[in-house]
């Protein structure tokens, strides 16, 4: 990029170098009627970008980032291997950013991609709002995400593939009603975060759909974690109206409910239904096996790879939404016998 026009563009606007950079480039914030004057100036001034400085930014890495908020969760492994099944066919890498569920650490990896650490991103998060999908939205580069997000004003820059976890949640304490429940706990993430307000409304209009009023005592919220699930099944059973079976958002916080259940001396599913969700392989190894929803999560990190390739390679494409529908897998922590309905 010629610095000498920039420094003559920016004296006649009357604004930084590095402002006239930014509305040139489209990289990073410019204010609309800033980024209008510039670029008025620069056609004024028959602008152009230097072309070698432009091609050697334009140079790609062959490296993919992927950040996730939690390394220790084996959600995240089932999809790394997804992803990884795509990205061998076109001599890919990938680079793995743990995020560590904050929103500082999600800016870091949106940073890395812009400074073109990677050719683009697919990007976990449990809370995408307007600060890192503005950030999300400056980027030259592709980015999938794995929840849905549109912005109000419709300028998304962005795809995304996703499984529905409204539609997962509700599935979920759809078959524990099913057999007879009234009393249905659930235990998710964080209510003011995205995705832990998508699942617990899916519990809730399952749940007001069957006739049943609305108690907090039968809700808690945690950290996706086992502990986390643990904690907060050992408070639930503490309380006065203890239910008869609890959904957790995710399997980690499923098996411990279990071991809480089992401290406190109840018999799942006998005396506590349990249904979790991401089907985990530890699903099926735990005494008794969990009920879990499916949540593709292989699928999920195939899918979101191909796209971005396609994106990369400037394949055309119509569209950038994938939705998947979660698929309920029915195991003994919820069987719930005859005798033992309406408990």
């Amino acid at each position: 990029m010629d610095k000498h026009t920039i420094y003559h563009i920016a004296e006649r606007v009357g604004v930084s170098p590095s402002t006239v950079s930014r509305a040139l480039s489209g990289r990073g914030y410019c204010g609309p009627k800033t980024k209008s004057r510039i670029l008025a100036a620069a056609e004024e001034m028959n602008y152009a970008p230097n072309s070698a400085g432009k091609a050697l930014k334009m140079k790609q890495t062959n490296k993919i980032l992927f950040a996730v908020p939690d390394i220790c969760n084996p959600f995240y492994f089932d999809m790394i291997n997804g992803i990884n099944q795509v990205l061998e066919e076109y001599g890919y890498l990938l680079i793995l950013f743990y995020t560590k569920h904050s929103l500082k650490e999600e800016l870091k990896a949106i940073q890395n991609v812009k400074e073109k650490v990677a050719d683009g991103m697919i990007m976990v998060s449990f809370d995408f709002g307007e600060a890192n999908i503005g950030a999300i939205n400056a980027l030259q580069a592709p980015v999938v995400l794995t929840n849905k997000y549109v912005s109000s004003e419709g300028s998304d820059r962005f795809d995304y593939v996703y499984v529905d976890t409204y539609e997962g949640i509700k599935l979920a304490t759809g078959h524990l009603l099913e057999q007879g429940l009234t009393r249905i706990g659930f235990i998710g993430g964080s209510l003011g975060e995205q995705t832990g307000h998508q699942r617990f409304c899916g519990y809730q209009d399952a749940m007001a759909a069957a006739g049943l009023p609305f108690d907090e005592r039968l809700v808690a919220e945690s950290d996706y974690t086992e502990q986390g699930g643990y904690l907060a099944a050992q408070a639930m059973l503490r309380g006065a109206e203890r239910p008869e079976g609890i959904v957790a958002a995710n399997d980690l916080m499923a098996i411990g409910v279990m071991k809480a259940c089992e401290e406190a001396g109840l018999r799942t599913p006998d005396e506590m239904a349990i249904v979790g969700m991401d089907n985990l392989d530890l699903a099926s190894r735990v005494y008794p096996k969990l009920t879990s929803v499916a949540m593709m999560q292989e699928e999920i990190g195939r899918q979101a790879a191909r796209l971005l390739m396609d994106r990369i390679r400037g394949v055309p494409r119509e569209g950038g939404e994938i939705r998947l529908l979660p698929k309920l897998v029915v195991r003994e922590s919820s069987r719930i016998a005859a005798s033992g309905a309406k408990r």
